[in-house]
């Protein structure tokens, strides 16, 4: 039923397109829905900031946002060569990378991946960022899963680049900007409620996003309310 799921995918996705979406959580939600379609262990997005440096914008989990971050760090990696190449980069054994990418290599390994893709988001001759797809065994994804792959990223691309209150690549830039922004006091909170309840960072994380769904508020509000100390979720 994988057809099925595919198109569930895609009608969710676009149905995010409406004024005063939260793009923290629609990132977010890529993220997982791309694991779950693709099949595939974990989802990390990189997107370009106001400067054209990327951040890490969403991941499937806390082990992998760990990982987006190393490759920003050291520039090394799958999803900074796919964004500055404008390409998709498939790396089907991470380890051996080893000499190219070193502590990518180690790290990824460490977590138990053991192959990895990254694909563009772009629209036309616009990149704004990079998905990157994390396999726990070696080996090319099939092409067939690797164009469904970048059709998703495509999908989240527009939904970034064709809300109704874009008008110019400025206007474009500052939002992202504002997402990237809002990320910092988001993993602010859930450090918050990871020592307030004693769990770890992905469970904060699913405490917060379904705390603002069910208070219908942006992920960012509500994570400032929790690190302020005003709201308890």
């Amino acid at each position: 039923m994988r057809e099925q799921g595919l198109a569930e995918v895609f009608v969710e996705l676009a149905d995010t397109l409406v004024d005063e979406f939260d793009v923290i959580d629609f990132l977010h939600q890529v993220t997982i829905r791309c694991a779950e379609v693709l099949e595939v262990a974990a989802v990390g997005i990189l997107l370009a900031d106001q400067r054209g440096a990327l951040q890490v914008a969403a991941a499937s989990s806390e082990q992998t946002r760990i990982l987006e971050l190393l490759q920003l760090q050291t520039n090394q990696g799958p999803c900074p060569e796919s964004f500055q190449t404008a390409r998709a980069i498939a790396v089907p054994d991470i380890a051996a990378e080893a000499e190219r990418w070193p502590r990518f290599s180690d790290e990824a390994l460490a977590a138990g991946f053991q192959g990895s893709h990254a694909l563009p988001m772009r629209l036309r001759s616009t990149v704004i960022g990079a998905l990157n797809l994390f396999m726990r065994q070696t080996g090319r994804l099939p092409d067939e899963t690797l164009r469904i792959g970048q059709a998703l990223a495509d999908v989240a691309t527009i939904g970034l680049l064709q809300a109704r209150s874009i008008r110019h690549h400025e206007v474009l830039a500052e939002q992202l900007q504002t997402a990237l922004n809002s990320r910092v006091i988001i993993e602010q909170a859930k450090g918050v409620l990871a020592e307030r309840y004693m769990l770890n960072m992905d469970e904060a994380f699913i405490r917060l996003r379904a705390g603002a769904r069910g208070q219908n508020t942006r992920l960012s509000d509500l994570a400032r309310g929790v690190v302020a100390g005003t709201v308890d979720v």
